[in-house]
């Protein structure tokens, strides 16, 4: 049992699914903007859901694991 799971109200939650959702990004805006891009690293082309910022690379699905942080 989870923190959220125990039925209690802090700050007004009253765990109302809407706002679940609304939280998590499923909050029926409709579909995502997709713009095309080259990845940086095999130059294939792929989208992204997000307007890239010149000067800073973007990568494909298979590459972009290599690239995270942590």
């Amino acid at each position: 049992m989870g923190f959220n799971d125990r039925g209690n109200n802090f700050r007004g939650n009253n765990n109302n699914n809407n706002n679940r959702r609304n939280f998590r990004g499923n909050d029926n805006r409709g579909p995502r903007e997709m713009h095309n891009v080259i990845c940086s690293d095999c130059g294939v082309e792929t989208q992204v859901p997000f307007k890239p910022t010149e000067g800073r690379p973007v990568y494909c699905r298979d590459c972009l694991p290599s690239h995270r942080k942590f």
